[in-house]
């Protein structure tokens, strides 16, 4: 471009030459400079786009607690999202300067972990929190929950309930939840609208439930929801027979039958008290999980919850078959059903998650209470304070939890390849100071109010203690009026 402007100026008459030099020939090779200033500029620019590869999201600036298999802890560290996926861990400095991400967060030298999971749960039952406390299961159940489910659980009911669980859950670092309870269909509606990944059972029994008049019908409509959300990227349907003593052998034939053809996971509780290893045994003549067993339904589809009592032999029957557990201790204490053999199950290597159970038994749905429960219970019954350690209470609240769904390759460790469900820690406050061990640290310190952002399949949910796929003020009004609508019923 300067070559073409000096041979223009020498092509014009020498006056008018003359005058273009004394008034603008400096200007134009300003001009001229500037141009090819720029052009190198942006060519090195576009240089360095391309040796970056572009990204959804870079978290970086925070310890990394991995739960991969060789539990590596990364500090400094970053992880790289894209499309819903971890395609890469590594130091802040070395990740930043090979992604260029489309959002950034940074950690501010705050842990960053795997998302919890909540292996069992009610999630609607939030809205019976506190109906009725100090109570056994029995009683709880027969006198007070059947009745007031049959009252007011209805397709609304479940809507407001899911959202106001799903929220408690966000807010305190829980990205995955398997629930059972009646319109399930109406709680996977929710669940993905609001960003949350879930197995999700619908439950079936031999009576008339909220949403289905009978067994038939329920198989029916649990068939229905199944193939409606197969493939979902966050929702995993599932059956839910609630349990051996309230649906009738035949009825559980048909159950099994179904998640054979749809490879759909089956949610039950089983072996929760005393009196239904007793009422079983004396109805089939063995034990929960042998007569399960004798009918051959377990296989590794299966997820059952509470296992409190098992009796002698069944254990190593769950290991064979490929079961997982949902350990729920809190709900167990405060139902004197009974301290689960967890100890046992770890040693033969069962997967066992810890499951908050609904908020009507427990009374939240708070995952960091239940590893601190977790951790503590079995140490003062077996009167050895070596066992369960926090390590341990932490692995079942990520890696074993999604064992125990059949989810682990895709969830509850932070590596490339799985999904991106990532919890982030605000820096430490007084009482997570001085920290020594990072598992101590999580279990026996680390409150829910603790957790300032959460992303679940690469989608910032919560950011900054703000969720944002959910109305809170909607949410806690809505809530308010079944609180009422229950307080005036008869």
């Amino acid at each position: 471009m300067l070559f073409l402007t000096i041979i223009i100026l020498l092509l014009l008459p020498s006056h008018t030459h003359k005058i273009m030099l004394y008034l603008g020939f400096r200007n134009v090779v300003i001009c001229t400079f500037s141009v090819f200033f720029m052009a190198f500029v942006l060519s090195c620019g576009s240089e360095n786009q391309e040796t970056t590869e572009k990204i959804d999201l870079l978290i970086y600036g925070g310890t990394i607690v991995t739960m991969n298999e060789t539990e590596d802890l990364v500090e400094n560290g970053a992880i790289a999202v894209h499309e819903g996926k971890i395609i890469a861990i590594g130091t802040s400095d070395s990740l930043r300067k090979q992604f260029h991400a489309q959002e950034n967060i940074d950690a501010q030298q705050g842990l960053i972990i795997p998302g919890l999971i909540n292996t069992h749960t009610h999630v609607p039952m939030t809205l019976f929190r506190g109906l009725a406390d100090d109570l056994s299961l029995q009683t709880w159940l027969e006198q007070y929950i059947f009745p007031a489910e049959a009252n007011f659980v209805t397709d609304s009911f479940v809507r407001v309930g899911t959202k106001l669980g799903i929220a408690e859950m966000i807010k305190g670092g829980t990205t995955t939840y398997c629930d059972m309870y009646y319109f399930e269909d109406a709680i996977a509606e929710v669940t993905a609208e609001a960003g949350m990944r879930g197995v999700l059972a619908q439950t079936i029994l031999d009576f008339k439930v909220p949403d289905a008049p009978n067994p038939e019908i329920g198989i029916a409509q649990a068939e229905q929801f199944i193939r409606r959300w197969q493939g979902h990227p966050l929702i995993v349907p599932a059956l839910g027979p609630h349990a051996p003593y309230t649906i009738h052998t035949n009825n559980l034939k048909k159950i099994h039958t179904l998640s054979l053809e749809t490879k759909a996971p089956v949610v039950m509780h089983v072996s929760e008290t005393k009196k239904e290893v007793a009422d079983i045994e004396k109805q089939y003549g063995l034990s929960p999980v042998k007569y399960l067993d004798k009918e051959n339904l377990l296989n590794n589809q299966w997820i059952l919850a509470h296992m409190v009592h098992p009796q002698a032999g069944e254990l190593e029957i769950i290991k064979e078959r490929g079961c997982g557990i949902a350990h729920c201790p809190e709900s167990n204490m405060k139902l004197a059903s009974g301290v689960a053999p967890l100890v046992s199950m770890l040693q033969l290597e069962i997967p066992v998650g810890l499951g908050t159970d609904g908020a009507a038994s427990n009374n939240d749905l708070n995952l960091w209470e239940e590893m601190n429960a977790a951790a503590k219970i079995h140490k003062v019954v077996a009167a050895n304070p070596e066992l369960v350690s926090a390590k341990e209470a932490f692995k079942m609240a990520t890696i074993l939890g999604a064992k125990a769904l059949h989810l682990e390759d895709k969830i509850g460790s932070l590596e490339a390849g799985k999904y991106a469900d990532i919890v982030i820690l605000q820096p430490r406050d007084f009482h997570r100071i001085p920290s020594y061990n990072v598992y101590s640290e999580l279990v026996y310190t680390t409150k829910a109010s603790d957790v300032r952002t959460v992303i679940i399949h690469g989608k910032t949910v919560m950011k900054d203690k703000r969720l944002l796929t959910l109305d809170e003020k909607k949410i806690v009004s809505e809530a308010m009026y079944y609180q009422q609508k229950i307080k005036e019923a008869p």
